[in-house]
């Protein structure tokens, strides 16, 4: 989302499971020249109480258990597909790529519609 919007706005990331960066995350990212690898994997615990403008949900597993969001203005929730859920490591790699492409073009139109400030093509 940060890239999407080209840096107009905030953007946080966390799990209700966290595990760990996904090392398979952050090597489909950096084939679209997206740089993930400084992140951290965080728990949505950190953020409980937190003040957000939007807040997505983008599994429906985080959905059904991710907390209230009270001081949240926009609950949205996008359904992916969770990548790391698939065994077969070439299946896999290929759900990431997907999954990360759905999302930036979910993405992008989000902040296309929301005139978040000057989008990036996808």
């Amino acid at each position: 989302m940060q890239h999407l919007a080209g840096g107009q706005f905030e953007v946080f990331s966390a799990g209700t499971h966290p595990v760990g960066l996904n090392r398979e995350s952050v090597e489909v990212m950096a084939e679209v020249g997206i740089n993930i690898a400084h992140h951290r994997s965080k728990s949505v615990e950190e953020f409980v109480g937190r003040p957000f403008d939007y807040v997505f949900t983008v599994c429906d597993r985080a959905k059904e258990s991710c907390p209230t969001w009270s001081g949240a203005m926009h609950l949205l929730h996008w359904s992916f597909d969770d990548p790391a859920a698939e065994i077969d490591p070439i299946q896999r790699r290929q759900i990431f790529r997907r999954v990360r492409d759905e999302i930036a073009t979910q993405g992008h139109q989000f902040v296309k519609e929301a005139g978040l400030g000057e989008s990036v093509t996808p």
